[in-house]
This record gives C-alpha cells, structure tokens and sequence, in this order.
C-alpha cells in the first residue's frame, strides 16, 4: 500500500459524540456526527481503560478533533481531543435529557456516512451550547426542530393552507400531521391528523422558522404557550417518524418528578 492510499483512509476531522456503548472488555463504539463525513460509527480501543488518553475525550454529547482510521466493517478512532466539554449536559439532568432528545432525533431522521451534513453539525453544535446556558431551553429545542426539519425535507407549512394554498388569516387555525402544515378552518375536515394551533403558538413557529437565533432568544413564552408549541410540534415529529421517541417519554416523566411534591 502506498503512502497516498494510507493517507485517504485516515482523516482529521472536527465530530460531536451522539451515543456510545460498550464494546468487549476495555473498547467503545461510538456514533460521531461529523461535518464532512456525516454520521460515522467508530471503535475507540482502550477507551474504558482508567489510563487511556481517549478516556475523557469521548464523553457524550462533547466536541472533539478527531483522527478516524477507516477500516472494512467499523473505523477505528486513532485519537481524540475534546474542544468543548459542555459540562452543564452532565451536570443538570433537565439540560442532558434535553440533550439527549436532539440527538435522538437528529439520530433518526438521518442516515450513515451520508456526507452532505456540515448545516447539521453547526445546527447541533449551536444548539447544544444554547441547552447548555440559555435560560429558555424549550424555546431553544423548538428552534433547532424547526431547522433540522427544514434541513432534512420536512419543513412545516406555515404560512398558507395546506389544503387551499391561499394565505393564511390571522386567527386560530388548525395543525394537519399527515400533509405537514396549517390547515384554515372550514378545510379542517380534508385534511387528515389534524389539531388546532392558536394564532400565538403559529405566530411563534413561524418566527422561529424565519430568523436567526439571536433574533428568537429575546422571545419570553409563558408555560401554556410552551405546552402548545410542544403539542405541535412533537405531534408532528413523531407522525413523521411513525414512532414514538424514548427521550421524549423520559423528559415527561422528568418533569412529573419535578413538579411533583
């Protein structure tokens, strides 16, 4: 093998851990996102060995400069140095289990090795810094489903009737799973899986799906408003998907211990 074939098979790369398991006695198996090389699953050896290097550098939810040896069945991760540790995801069990939602369902919606991903490392990496220190983080995560929707093929209607196509009025409206968008009233009954939206939480989404985040993190939004803009916007998550997220049924239950006396 000559020097140049060597080269291509290894490569320097920025990635976000999303998940890891154990492997054998001492290994773990890691799922990287990556800007240039999507999602890529990599065994990082010895990583569960007190001494190893790789030890606090392969943490979840943290980013790292990596260097990726690519082999027949899994690549092998060479070495790894964290750039941004995000404490506050291990530190505070609301901000990692919000964490873990995003990365589930960036998991989810995308596939491996499929390198056309740099918008979703920077929409991930962005969003898990505002998790980590925004006051509001449900108000960051309604931003990031909205971006990675739109980034992936599923952006939501928002704007006129999915049924009519005409502009949609100011007033109330409902929400169709199934084709994606706002329906008007008086169309609801043609269009299927469909819930009301009030016009604030449509006003809301539809800012959000507009502006840069800087634009949205003055936003304040009262609980009852957070609760519709969830409604809709996990209802239509989990249509899409056609199952149901696990991260979402532990933030419930977080959230019931929580408020619970």
């Amino acid at each position: 093998m000559d020097f140049n074939t060597r080269r291509q098979r290894t490569y320097n790369s920025q990635a976000i851990i999303l998940k890891r398991r154990n492997l054998g006695e001492a290994d773990r198996l890691l799922t990287l996102l990556t800007p240039d090389h999507g999602k890529v699953n990599a065994v990082a050896k010895g990583a569960r060995k007190p001494a190893t290097k790789k030890t606090g550098h392969v943490e979840l939810f943290t980013r790292a400069n990596v260097l990726i040896s690519k082999g027949r069945d899994l690549d092998v991760l060479v070495q790894a140095e964290m750039t941004e540790a995000y404490l506050p995801l291990r530190e505070d069990l609301t901000r990692g289990a919000y964490a873990n939602y995003v990365v589930e369902l960036l998991d989810r919606f995308t596939f491996d090795d499929d390198a056309h991903q740099g918008s979703l490392f920077q929409l991930l990496d962005q969003t898990l810094a505002h998790i980590s220190y925004d006051d509001d983080i449900r108000r960051a995560v309604r931003y990031y489903e909205l971006h990675l929707l739109d980034a992936i093929g599923f952006r939501p209607e928002l704007t006129e009737c999915v049924v009519t196509r005409e502009d949609v009025e100011p007033v109330d409206q409902y929400f169709s799973f199934a084709d994606g968008g706002v329906v008007a009233p008086g169309s609801q009954h043609l269009a299927l899986a469909t819930v009301p939206i009030s016009l604030n939480a449509l006003k809301v989404l539809r800012h959000m799906q507009r502006s840069s985040y800087e634009q949205v993190a003055s936003l304040s939004i009262r609980p009852n408003l957070h609760a519709d803009l969830e409604r809709i916007m996990l209802g239509y998550i989990q249509y899409t998907l056609e199952n149901r997220l696990q991260s979402v049924d532990f933030i419930q239950r977080l959230r019931r211990m929580i408020s619970s006396p």
